[in-house]
């Protein structure tokens, strides 16, 4: 069956034709993929304005689907259910989505797959990979999220920890910010650390040493891990943010930073965020005894983060899976898997499928 699957969560209107094959260990195939960025219209701004966002998705939705189908060489006669992206992310963004897929659901009368976001990330890596050896650690890491997942079975995901302020991407972008590097912030810093000191400062390395005070209970299921491991999986990254940010202000209190000093602060920046990510990832993983660790999400694009995780991979004997890049920022194939995952198991929309912005997973 091909699954035509639509994808707005935030800034990328996309769409993508992905089908089923006959092979359980790769249960899927890539057919078309076709995302369109709005990043030249964010970029004035410095970040995403949901209503320039959601204006920009209803432009675009129709050429980018028309595209997808082109692309896959198949019409919608030949698509057997729609997948769509529920939530999380921006709301008017989220219903421009929904509603064009309710829409052709009904119009020619088929099931409508509801997917939330982060598990599309996740069936990223097996749409690339295959299905990964199980029981799975993975990592979902972007400029909203940045969360970690027990995946004991296909399409089965047990949130372990989470960030407690900042997103990892989030930081990223508003560190380029204050260097006045523009926007998206992950790809302009990942670029310019690789010409920097990354030992230049010495950041804080986010340490988990009391219980959040805002959601007191552990992220982890009770019972799961020790009670002095619960808290030590999660992530926070407002700290490091606040330390580059007053090394800036000090700094241009007695002269202008020169490229070689935003190289040292992107370098040294990006060091402690992949080793916050990799240290609680690859103690979960040893913790849980997971086979293998996955990444996902638009940070998983980062060169470091890539490859650090293959070197601890290497050294711990677990197998590291990242997406392509093509598939590590928002694109509709990974929600086309996810949609996949979820038809078969029964699961569709009602007709009154709504957006949920806050939806979890």
């Amino acid at each position: 069956m091909n699954l035509l699957a639509i994808e707005t969560s935030c800034d990328e209107t996309a769409a993508a034709v992905v089908a089923e094959s006959d092979d359980a260990a790769r249960p899927w195939r890539l057919l078309s993929n076709v995302v369109a960025s709005q990043h030249e219209v964010h970029r004035e701004w410095g970040g995403v304005v949901p209503e320039l966002a959601s204006r920009q998705h209803l432009r675009d939705v129709c050429g980018v689907v028309e595209r997808a189908l082109t692309d896959a060489s198949v019409t919608l006669a030949d698509v057997g259910a729609i997948a769509v992206t529920q939530g999380p992310g921006l709301v008017g963004s989220l219903l421009v989505g929904v509603s064009f897929a309710k829409s052709i659901a009904w119009s020619r009368g088929l099931p409508l797959v509801p997917v939330h976001h982060l598990a599309g990330h996740i069936e990223s890596l097996v749409l690339h990979h295959g299905e990964l050896p199980m029981p799975a650690a993975v990592l979902v890491v972007s400029g909203g999220h940045t969360n970690l997942y027990l995946v004991r079975e296909p399409g089965e995901y047990q949130l372990i920890g989470r960030t407690r302020d900042d997103a990892a991407g989030e930081a990223y972008d508003k560190v380029a910010r204050l260097l006045g590097l523009g926007y998206p912030g992950g790809p302009i810093i990942d670029r310019l650390a690789q010409t920097g000191n990354d030992r230049a400062y010495a950041f804080p390395l986010p340490r988990m040493t009391h219980a959040n005070r805002n959601q007191p209970i552990s992220t982890a299921p009770p019972g799961l891990l020790p009670p002095e491991v619960e808290r030590n999986v999660d992530f926070s990254f407002s700290g490091l943010k606040t330390a580059v940010m007053r090394l800036v202000k000090e700094k241009r209190g007695s002269s202008i930073l020169d490229p070689s000093d935003v190289a040292d602060i992107c370098a040294s920046f990006q060091r402690v965020v992949v080793e916050s990510l990799l240290d609680r990832s690859f103690e979960t993983a040893k913790w849980l005894g997971a086979r293998s660790v996955g990444i996902a999400g638009g940070v998983s694009a980062n060169s470091r983060l890539r490859k650090e995780a293959e070197a601890r991979g290497a050294k711990a004997g677990l197998p590291v899976f990242v997406p392509p890049l093509s598939l590590s920022t928002d694109n509709a194939a990974m929600i086309a898997a996810a949609g996949l995952r979820k038809f078969r198991a029964g699961i569709l929309a009602p007709s009154d499928l709504n957006a949920d912005a806050a939806l979890t997973l």
